[in-house]
């Protein structure tokens, strides 16, 4: 496949997926999985798994299986999570203050340089995650200097826009949006919203369906 050519969305969505419990049977020392099982763990079928490698190249063997270190290590090469990527998170409430000393982060590459709040009561306080934080008004100029190169906004709602611009103003080429809003860019920027609320009326819905059965 060329590299012009379009992979859909859910396959890098299931590439992020087979790459958890490839990392936990690397670690138990398995050297070998069949399509099927990594299929099972992960909540799809063998045939899926088998195509979506597809769009990347041969791996595995018939009738044997996949290496799990090779097959993980391309996942990670598929993905860019093989080297470490430069965050900054804006909004120290709860979520913001949660996310910022998360160890699954570091653990996955994701290495939170820059802590923003509007807040003047916050601005200054030392985290246990030893940065400080800072003055939201500073954004750009701080994330231009430090490279930072994803932008997690976990603000109050009306100010998520106005953030999105100051992180594209520092040149930050990804955004994940925590907050109820839908932001727009202004740059060559790649945004992915996360309303955990839309989460939670999907699996209400379902579980609502569920009762109709």
């Amino acid at each position: 496949m060329s590299k012009d050519s379009k992979i859909p969305n859910p396959t890098i969505q299931r590439l992020a997926i087979y790459s958890r419990p490839l990392e936990i049977l690397l670690e138990s020392g398995l050297p070998v999985m069949s399509s099927e099982k990594l299929a099972g763990l992960c909540g799809v079928n063998p045939a899926q798994v088998r195509k979506d490698l597809a769009y990347f190249g041969e791996f595995g063997i018939r009738g044997v299986g996949y290496d799990v270190r090779d097959l993980l290590q391309a996942i990670k090469g598929i993905l860019a999570t093989d080297r470490e990527w430069a965050l900054c998170i804006v909004g120290m409430g709860h979520l913001g203050s949660g996310l910022v000393q998360s160890e699954n982060f570091k653990k996955r590459g994701y290495m939170v340089k820059a802590a923003f709040d509007s807040d003047a009561g916050k601005v200054g306080r030392k985290l246990a995650c030893g940065l400080t934080i800072q003055s939201a008004s500073g954004i750009s100029q701080t994330v231009r200097k430090l490279g930072i190169e994803i932008g997690l906004i976990t603000t109050p709602p009306h100010e998520a826009q106005r953030v999105a611009h100051l992180l594209q103003e520092g040149n930050v080429g990804a955004i994940l949006n925590f907050t109820t809003i839908q932001i727009r860019t202004r740059k060559k920027c790649v945004i992915e919203n996360a309303d955990l609320s839309v989460k939670f009326e999907n699996l209400v819905y379902h579980l609502e369906q569920l009762d109709k059965v």
